[in-house]
């Protein structure tokens, strides 16, 4: 069992109609996707709307979501491109009764290899907790090699996984032989959960999984308990939610609109991210009956 469990939902923000955080939703929300399948939350990761959130924000969204989960894990989003604000941020986390850290790579920036190597060790000797490296290079514009993972795997104690949306089944598999024993690999990309696991990674940090995490949870299962045929088939079941969850509207447009979709609101974006058009919304809703979950 991965440390961490094998599914994590990368949770959306709730807002309210201004726009503000809306505290009391994000905890039913947690509790929500904790009760369909999740074994912990990542909170204030890019489908949280990380950028758009103050550090005061997001403090407070860690603290009553663990209130909400009791004992399943909150791993907080805390990392950025500015690493003096990262270690900022990280350290009043810590000082929470959260689980976990997650550091996005820099963004913008596009820091060579040492860079990032120096980056993530200085970060993550700003807390005792475990942390996850996350590498997004379409997000980031800047892809973590497999060799800059496996020297922090090596080099520093508490970073213990990373969540690898790159694409380069490659490049994970290199990561998954070559990092040191009980280091973790989590797909950062819902459609290659099933590819991932094939080639030693440990679970998903999901998007999908804030609307159908029994089964995505099941899928994984599956895989884990030799039934790869039974994991195939729900990970096909699941690619038109997967794709919906991608459209051109973005992320976390679509899983917003979504769990409104399925009975569940949690608000608007905030800019520069707007709402699922009404062209992607026929699409996502067309998933999510297909799922029989609208």
């Amino acid at each position: 069992m991965a440390r961490f469990g094998s599914v994590l939902t990368a949770m959306v923000t709730p807002f309210d109609e201004q726009l503000a955080v809306d505290y009391d939703r994000a905890a039913q929300l947690a509790k929500r996707l904790i009760d369909l399948g999740s074994d912990g939350l990542v909170v204030t990761g890019t489908t949280g709307e990380s950028p758009t959130l103050t550090s005061e924000e997001k403090l407070k969204l860690y603290e009553v979501t663990k209130q909400a989960v009791g004992d399943a894990p909150i791993i907080a989003g805390t990392g950025n491109n500015n690493t003096a604000a990262t270690i900022e941020l990280t350290r009043k986390a810590s000082a929470l009764p959260i689980d976990a850290i997650m550091f996005v790579g820099p963004y913008y920036n596009k820091p060579s290899q040492e860079g990032f190597y120096q980056h993530f060790k200085a970060a993550a000797a700003a807390t005792d907790l475990p942390v996850i490296v996350y590498n997004v290079p379409g997000r980031t514009g800047k892809n973590i090699e497999a060799s800059t993972v496996i020297r922090l795997a090596e080099d520093v104690e508490n970073i213990v996984a990373v969540k690898e949306a790159s694409g380069d089944i490659g490049q994970i598999s290199e990561i998954a032989a070559k990092a040191p024993d009980g280091f973790e690999v989590y797909s950062g990309d819902d459609s290659m959960t099933l590819p991932l696991l094939a080639v030693g990674g440990v679970g998903i940090i999901s998007v999908a999984a804030n609307i159908n995490g029994l089964h995505i949870a099941e899928m994984v299962a599956a895989y884990q308990a030799g039934d790869a045929g039974r994991a195939a088939r729900l990970h096909h079941m699941l690619l038109p939610l997967f794709d919906a969850c991608f459209l051109p509207s973005g992320n976390p447009s679509c899983a917003k609109r979504a769990l409104e979709i399925c009975g569940f609101p949690v608000g608007a974006t905030r800019l520069p991210v707007v709402p699922a058009s009404d062209e992607d919304t026929e699409i996502i809703r067309a998933a999510c009956e297909g799922l029989g979950l609208a």
